[in-house]
């Protein structure tokens, strides 16, 4: 077996995957198994070293980290190594191989678009949030934010998309025209209960573009509806949440009170 051939075993951390490749001995020519891998949408990132006679590849499956290990007749296993108690050994490895550069990427992406800022400009945790002005549960999550918000602790900087209602793209335009975006943004949830923000009477080109790229950048990183909410953890990883987070949640999101 494997695991007797190099001293270890795998857990799948996604269903296991035998590629039969041909005859190969280690070396640093790219096995030929990882070209049908990534026919089947795994991509691989980069070569790591481990012990004994296999060949490990960091990878990525949607935008979580994955290792292939290639054996020496040029078959491989895709899955979690662990030790003999149970405790994965290639973690450290692939956070700092896929996961950090993902998470850095991503987060880039973040604070390149267009948003509206919520809150102190120095208040040391930032949430973006991808924000419908029309959306119930955005405006919840803005309420249950203030606490944090109003003590300088968060700021949300929202990224304005246009998908819930026929007039979300005309109230998105009045809030990003507005002289002070973040003060009309206030005055949109302030007044939800009565329809929020008068929506402006036509949307510029320009934030047309703006209202498509935000959405494109929320489809990439995995939502497929408002709110969309990212932060980053202690260790620089994004942390995604789909939708208002439940009560357990908040705290994770937003951080000490």
């Amino acid at each position: 077996m494997f695991a007797q051939r190099v001293a270890f075993s795998l857990i799948a951390a996604a269903p296991l995957m035998l590629m039969a490749g041909g005859s190969q001995a280690k070396n640093t020519d790219r096995p030929p198994v990882l070209e049908t891998l990534e026919g089947q949408g795994l991509v691989i990132k980069k070569e790591f070293d481990v012990k004994g006679d296999v060949r490990a590849f960091a990878g990525v499956a949607g935008d979580k980290p994955i290792a292939v290990y290639v054996l020496t007749d040029g078959n491989a296993i895709v899955g979690t190594r662990v030790n003999a108690k149970g405790e994965p050994i290639d973690h450290a490895t692939l956070q700092n191989l896929v996961a950090k550069p993902i998470s850095d990427q991503a987060w880039a992406g973040l604070e390149s678009a267009t948003w509206v800022q919520d809150g102190n400009v120095d208040a040391p945790r930032v949430i973006y949030a991808f924000t419908d002005a029309n959306c119930p549960y955005c405006h919840l999550f803005w309420e249950a934010a203030r606490p944090w918000v109003d003590a300088g602790k968060v700021q949300l900087r929202h990224i304005l998309v246009g998908i819930i209602k026929e007039d979300s793209p005309a109230k998105a335009a009045a809030i990003l025209g507005a002289p002070n975006p973040s003060a009309a943004l206030r005055e949109n949830e302030v007044k939800f209960d009565q329809g929020g923000i008068t929506p402006a009477s036509s949307v510029p080109d320009d934030v047309h573009k703006v209202l498509e790229d935000n959405q494109l950048l929320m489809l990439s990183l995995g939502f497929r509806g408002t709110p969309g909410i990212v932060v980053r953890d202690d260790d620089g990883l994004i942390q995604k949440y789909s939708g208002m987070p439940q009560q357990g949640e908040l705290a994770e999101v937003l951080g000490p009170r």
